[in-house]
């Protein structure tokens, strides 16, 4: 796991060399066929992938976004009305059963279809009337690392075909920001120690970043068996909170940008409660650092245009030290991050 999380520049690299001509080609051939709406399909960590997607999407094309819910068509055999749709699959294997059924149930039902998936030989590469291939070679770890930010990177690149205010100039920019990221693995490593004993634990983000609280409470559950809850800071505010005492473990993606008040006041809160707080965040948000119990601050960022969100291209490198965190907090506890009990690396569900 650590050895794939260390790849992932290199990873991120090869996928944008690779991949950019296919997604120029997509386009061209959507620039006179806009989608009136996009279905993303997804399990497991790909899932949280799809959720960034969705944040991404709708807010830099103003195209309204779907997570599908497998079961309509799996289980419950719905005839929808994909016409104008793009519908994208999302799997690191390509061979998630109940993911290629949507995907294959969509083309039927009108929809143009996208897979992005790590196996260029997998059924969703043989599906999708388009593939995007993320080049991270081969993922050996249970925890998906490098293949989850490699789909967050190829979703970028799906919303600039779709004519988003992208810049390929800054896209180019996140693996040089990913390992950038990279370079704080000393500092985590230091601080997984003071966690060694914690079972359970909050997660907390906004916006573009409400994936990676899905992923990191995802890695923290399935390497380390700590029971791990994630929430939008307005959702925790609406309950959750009750059950914060002092010490609590609680972990933030703190970028600056729209969604910093709301963590900003949250942090306020959990101070009020000595609850203990670790934020990720980086050097253009130096208001975090006083806020928290501690934090991880990521040495350098893209500069975003001001057309865009100050946070657009944050998450990638922010998920970066979440997984060095969980990587190194399971070998705190004494676990094989590799080979967590009872899973396996693809898992197909109906």
């Amino acid at each position: 796991m650590l050895e794939e999380i260390r790849q992932q520049p290199a990873a991120l690299e090869r996928t944008l060399r690779e991949e950019l001509p296919g997604i120029e080609e997509l386009k061209a051939r959507l620039a006179g066929r806009r989608p009136r709406l996009i279905v993303l399909a997804a399990r497991g960590t790909s899932d949280n992938a799809a959720q960034f997607g969705r944040y991404l999407l709708e807010i830099l094309t103003g195209i309204p976004v779907s997570l599908s819910a497998p079961s309509i068509f799996t289980l419950y055999q719905a005839s929808l009305d994909l016409r104008d749709v793009l519908a994208v699959a999302i799997s690191q294997s390509g061979e998630s059963t109940d993911t290629n059924m949507v995907l294959e149930r969509a083309r039927e039902q009108g929809a143009s279809t996208v897979g992005i998936t790590n196996e260029p030989g997998s059924t969703l590469a043989k599906l999708a009337e388009h593939v995007f291939l993320v080049r991270a070679e081969r993922e050996q770890s249970v925890a998906a690392t490098k293949t989850y930010t490699g789909q967050l990177l190829a979703l970028y690149l799906i919303a600039y075909a779709l004519g988003a205010a992208v810049s390929l100039d800054d896209v180019r920019r996140i693996p040089e920001v990913a390992g950038a990221a990279l370079e704080l693995e000393p500092l985590i490593r230091a601080r997984a120690g003071r966690y060694r004993f914690m079972e359970r634990a909050v997660v907390v983000g906004r916006g573009l970043n409400y994936s990676n609280t899905f992923e990191f409470a995802l890695k923290m559950m399935e390497t380390s068996y700590i029971v791990a809850e994630r929430f939008s800071s307005a959702d925790f505010l609406h309950g959750p909170i009750a059950m914060v005492e002092q010490s609590f473990p609680l972990f933030l993606f703190a970028p600056g940008g729209v969604t910093w008040p709301s963590i900003s006041e949250m942090l306020d809160r959990l101070a009020a409660l000595k609850a203990e707080t670790m934020v990720i965040t980086d050097q253009g948000n130096t208001g975090a650092v006083g806020k928290a119990t501690r934090s991880v601050v990521i040495p350098r960022l893209i500069s975003s245009a001001e057309t865009v969100p100050e946070d657009l291209y944050t998450p990638i490198p922010y998920i970066i030290p979440a997984q060095l965190f969980a990587a190194c907090l399971a070998e705190e506890k004494g676990l094989d991050p590799d080979r967590p009990r009872t899973l396996s690396k693809v898992t197909r569900t109906l």
